[in-house]
């Protein structure tokens, strides 16, 4: 049975840490591919560009709002292809976004009316053109769920992992040369003998920095646990895109257990 321990959970810059035992590289790989691959986020898919005289061609701003994060209500919106409307475009499967700004200035995110206030930029400062004085910007977006096997817009963020290290520390003659030729936090001195900081340990990487300086008194082994490292873009908090991997294994899992059939 797979056993996963949250070691640390940021809501505040939306990061997860988490320490995964008992299972191999195949499973902790197939859980990094479904987050990135396949839970469904909301991004800009179709815009309408009614009026545009800024120095950005229409596809570069059609560009830039499909690249836009926006917050994601799962509960209310299902993906196109499992919709009802057979994927024509309803309520419950896509939003309107409006855009109408004029010049001088830098048009925002924050200027994106939604006709779902659930639905809206992550980042309401991020900027999309400036416009001269005289200058307007009139859009209507249409956002829809999708993946990111679609296409990286509907990733819901940066996922990666490793082996956990597991260090056995000897006899170190000389602890604050260890402590100093390794990044910043990872060890400690204290009354003579080395202290490891063990959060600053599941996400630096040694390779080889504490064997070399302690002379061989220090070693690092691989152990067969994993660390993950989740960093959501914002539509989804880092919990709910764990839970949606995991059901699209499951999903998943269970397709091909009937393709066996």
């Amino acid at each position: 049975m797979v056993e996963i321990e949250v070691v640390k959970a940021d809501k505040k810059n939306n990061k997860l840490t988490l320490i995964i035992k008992k299972t191999n590289p195949a499973f902790v790989n197939a859980l990094r591919r479904a987050i990135i691959e396949s839970v469904p986020t909301m991004a800009i898919e179709d815009v309408e560009l009614r009026k545009n005289n800024s120095v950005l061609y229409d596809e570069v701003i059609a560009h830039r709002l499909g690249l836009l994060p926006l917050t994601t209500d799962l509960g209310s919106y299902n993906v196109p292809s499992k919709c009802k409307c057979n994927g024509e475009g309803c309520a419950s499967c896509q939003v309107k976004l409006t855009l109408e700004s004029e010049g001088p200035g830098i048009v925002t995110a924050s200027e994106i009316k939604s006709k779902d206030p659930k639905i809206k930029p992550v980042f309401a400062e991020t900027p999309i053109v400036k416009l001269l004085k005289g200058q307007k910007l009139e859009v209507e977006a249409t956002a829809v769920l999708g993946t990111g096997k679609e296409h990286s817009k509907w990733s819901p963020g940066h996922v990666w992992y490793k082996n956990r290290q597991v260090l056995k520390i000897g006899n170190v003659k000389d602890p604050h040369k260890v402590a100093d030729a390794c990044p910043p936090g990872v060890f400690e001195v204290k009354n003579g003998k080395l202290i490891v900081n063990e959060d600053k340990l599941l996400i630096t990487d040694l390779a080889g920095l504490a064997e070399e300086a302690s002379n061989g008194e220090i070693t690092m082994e691989k152990s067969d646990d994993f660390v993950m490292f989740i960093e959501s873009f914002g539509q989804l908090d880092c919990k709910e895109i764990l839970e949606q991997a995991a059901k699209s294994l499951d999903e998943d899992l269970e397709e091909f257990e009937k393709l066996l059939k």
